[in-house]
């Protein structure tokens, strides 16, 4: 029988040429050399619109409506007929432009249906349709949306919501119903904030109960810390009260008048000894002739410095005592007198010599 064999080195050159073939197949290579371009699919080609864009998008769509509950929900509902999910983030991103811009009906109409179609049940949609409720005037379904919440989450309910509710009645002036709701917050356990206990105790004070009162400050003291959140990080300040008086502005202002007024003192003081060294400095051209009153200059100029200096440890002294200010006036206008006359004298003294 005849068989057919091959040498060790052809074969080893035949699995090379079949590795090669097998490299170059899976890479198509165009007339110009190098990889073939890929384009966009069809699908691929629109363009992927944001969740900001569309919430803009609906903002714009319910502004040119009318208040008719039908035509704003079908609007609604035309605009998120092709979506797959239903755009919770881009309603919420609606309803925030919308709180912006003091659009409360708006924001109502869009709360109640997003609630009705099932979407958006949390607390933060509730407490944005209590507000927009009590902001357009609607007190009864404010107080039954709030009934409502408190029944359900008796135990867990936001200190935000008795705040909430707390101011609508504090603006109202229903005093009676704010001491239910304080009430039913001291029963569960909930401690008020700094604004509940400042407008019950106003309450108070209106009311004339000081005892009250005076139990309230004693068990809701107001906070030395307070705590905020600065780029996500809890930090720790200590807290500010608005109720201080603003008595250190005063006294501040008092400050800056006196220093003011010793600042003018300290001027007047150094221009009348640049006076006087410019004339010292002109009479002493003839050294010989006018030893003696070179002499003289230089004592007035050596009063006039100390005369500065006992101006300036004077204002200061006078920006701790107001009252002292007169004198120190007179007291600067007498050295200017002096100064003054010394340098009548040296001019006198000068043409004479001359």
């Amino acid at each position: 029988m005849l068989t057919l064999t091959y040498s060790p080195p052809l074969i080893a050159k035949r699995l090379e040429l079949i590795k090669i073939s097998r490299s170059t197949r899976s890479i198509v290579v165009c007339a110009a050399k190098g990889p073939r371009p890929r384009y966009p699919r069809v699908w691929k080609t629109r363009k992927r619109i944001g969740t900001v864009s569309k919430s803009a998008n609906l903002v714009d769509c319910i502004m040119k409506l009318s208040n008719v509950k039908e035509e704003v929900y079908g609007a609604l509902d035309s605009f998120i007929a092709w979506e797959l999910e239903f755009p919770l983030v881009t309603v919420k991103k609606a309803l925030k432009t919308l709180e912006n811009q003091r659009e409360w009906k708006r924001i109502i109409q869009v709360t109640k249906w997003m609630l009705s179609k099932g979407q958006g049940r949390t607390m933060g949609s509730y407490f944005t349709l209590l507000n927009a409720l009590a902001e357009d005037g609607r007190l009864d379904e404010a107080e039954e949306l709030w009934t409502k919440l408190f029944m359900d989450n008796l135990e867990s309910t936001p200190r935000i919501f008795f705040d909430k509710m707390i101011s609508i009645y504090h603006k109202r002036g229903m005093h009676e119903k704010m001491f239910e709701i304080f009430a039913d917050m001291e029963e569960l356990g909930v401690r008020p904030n700094v604004s509940i206990v400042s407008m019950i105790g106003n309450v108070f004070k209106e009311l004339g109960m000081m005892d009250k009162y005076n139990k309230l400050k004693k068990k809701y003291p107001p906070p030395k810390w307070e705590y905020r959140y600065i780029k996500g990080k809890r930090v720790k300040i200590r807290a500010k009260h608005l109720e201080e008086p603003d008595v250190p502005d005063k006294d501040a202002s008092k400050h800056g008048e006196t220093n003011q007024t010793s600042n003018d003192m300290y001027e007047e003081a150094e221009t009348s000894s640049d006076e006087l060294d410019i004339e010292a400095n002109y009479s002493s051209k003839d050294v010989i002739k006018h030893e003696e009153t070179g002499h003289t200059s230089n004592e007035f100029y050596d009063k006039a410095e100390t005369s500065s200096d006992e101006l300036e440890t004077e204002a200061n002294y006078s920006s701790e005592d107001v009252s002292k200010h007169e004198e120190i006036v007179q007291t600067s206008n007498e050295f200017y007198e002096e100064a003054q006359t010394s340098t009548d004298e040296i001019k006198i003294e000068a043409n004479a010599s001359s």
